[in-house]
């Protein structure tokens, strides 16, 4: 037994040893070298980045010679919910060092991000900020007013302040890739609109929610306008935290009755059909969600609740799924740190984000900021000087860890895929899925600290494949 188990790592190690990268990955995608005529396609990354989702050349063909390794089990008759897509948020930031790249590299980076050739990695969904979020350069609003004056008509709004950067950017974007999918949330209303003048933390003035629900309908209409459809948003990115700059504060009763009395009526006079998702913070607090969706009055208007994870349990998901499963759950936001190293990150966010969100019910798993340069700005004075993107833009482009992470499921995973069952053994976190084109994609991490060997088994075949601690690998059949 410990023969053949040295004789598969050796395998997995020949298989993946071509794609040696630093932990930025490089300046070129990673390649893909031919691989045999398998029954099983595996593409794989690891810890030490001697792979970098890279095409393994070993053959895994399905048969059923028996062996001593556990079984990870397929079973693509037991479906969960579907997939509207992995990717992450688009800031304002992100935008801005995207577009300082030359014609010619910005067109092959976003053909990579967004396309859905062999090279790309085909994210199929974006998260924006509604206004400026901390990883702007600048705070604003769609609607400033000098101090001590409203706009309680809106006729100031304007989208202006991304006209430069974000919304050209969208639609290059959109060309590449016009089914993808944006989710909007706002960091702060129009400073005029909240009860401490200040774009850091504050609350929504009651006298103000039918206001700022036109708001939204006016960011929703002027942005499908510019070719840009809003498929969902928050009312109010991390509304317990109200320390970031910009930030609003907003109760769970401040968010029912918001989105009872003015949003969701207003969404139906205007015949806005974007969805209303709640809450958009930390899995500590499933109280928060589940105190608007028990008011059933707001419930009527709500689609479903969004999380982050930067407190709590991935399991609150389908903690809340539960006590409303006729609502759906969205993961929408986890940031890697410049402090943190690529295996730690890659185990950690693989565990909890791609395949812990997704086997708790989440239709998403989003990564934080798609794009920063290389000393983490552009940010707000106050905003966040930790934040890695999944890129490094300075003339050149360097793909850091959460590239790898969200890529491992978005390249492979299309919108409109069906999750599928399978079962988690040891240390070996799996998440499967059945795509439209009937493909099963399966995501495995090794989140032990020693190599694992191990069978993927369907309709009663199985190929066996080992993983070094802390590697990650999608496969498909």
């Amino acid at each position: 037994m410990q023969s053949r188990i040295l004789f598969l790592l050796l395998l997995t190690w020949l298989g993946g040893c071509s794609g040696k990268g630093d932990d930025n990955g490089g300046t070129n995608p990673p390649p893909n070298p031919p691989a045999g005529n398998p029954d099983v396609a595996a593409w794989m990354t690891t810890g030490d980045q001697m792979a970098l989702l890279q095409k393994q050349t070993v053959v895994l063909s399905f048969g059923t010679t028996a062996n001593v390794y556990p079984f990870i089990d397929v079973d693509s008759t037991q479906q969960y919910q579907s997939i509207d897509g992995f990717g992450y948020t688009l800031t304002g930031g992100s935008a801005y060092v995207i577009n300082r790249l030359d014609a010619t590299a910005k067109t092959n980076l976003l053909k990579e991000l967004f396309g859905n050739t062999e090279n790309a990695i085909s994210v199929s969904y974006l998260r924006l900020s509604i206004g400026a979020s901390d990883l702007s350069a600048s705070v604003f609003s769609y609607d400033d007013m000098p101090a001590g004056q409203t706009d309680v008509n809106l006729d100031h709004f304007s989208l202006n302040p991304d006209k430069t950067d974000l919304i050209p950017l969208l639609k290059a974007i959109v060309a590449i890739n016009p089914a993808i999918k944006f989710l909007g949330s706002p960091w702060s209303p129009p400073v005029w609109m909240k009860d401490n003048g200040s774009s850091v933390g504050g609350s929504l003035k009651p006298e103000y929610y039918g206001v700022y629900a036109q708001y939204l309908i006016k960011y929703i209409q002027q942005m499908k306008a510019e070719g840009i459809t809003i498929d969902a948003i928050t009312p109010q990115n991390e509304p317990l935290h109200a320390g970031n700059n910009p930030s609003l504060y907003m109760t769970a009763a401040q968010q029912a009755d918001f989105i009872k009395n003015h949003l969701g009526p207003a969404f139906q006079a205007a015949g806005i059909t974007t969805k209303i998702i709640v809450y958009d913070h930390n899995c500590d607090r499933p109280d928060y969600p589940l105190a608007i969706l028990n008011d059933a009055a707001a419930k009527a208007f709500v689609h479903g609740s969004a999380f982050h994870l930067y407190a709590g349990d991935i399991n609150a998901l389908t903690q809340v799924h539960n006590a409303h499963p006729d609502k759906q759950v969205y993961f929408t936001e986890q940031y890697t740190a410049s402090n943190g190293n690529f295996d730690g990150d890659l185990k950690w966010h693989l565990k909890n984000v791609v395949i812990g969100a997704t086997r708790n019910w989440s239709k998403t798993a989003l990564e934080w900021n798609l794009a920063n340069d290389a000393s983490f700005g552009p940010h707000t004075q106050g905003g966040c000087t930790t934040c890695k993107g999944a890129l490094t833009i300075g003339g050149t482009v360097t793909r850091n860890v959460a590239y790898y992470i969200i890529a491992h499921a978005s390249k492979f995973v299309p919108p409109g895929s069906v999750r599928i069952a399978s079962n988690i053994t040891g240390s070996i976190q799996n998440v499967a899925f059945l795509t439209p084109q009937g493909k099963k994609v399966l995501i495995v991490s090794n989140d032990g600290n020693a190599p694992e060997t191990f069978n993927i088994r369907f309709k009663g075949k199985w190929v066996t494949h080992s993983l070094a601690p802390g590697a990650v690998a999608t496969y498909v059949w």
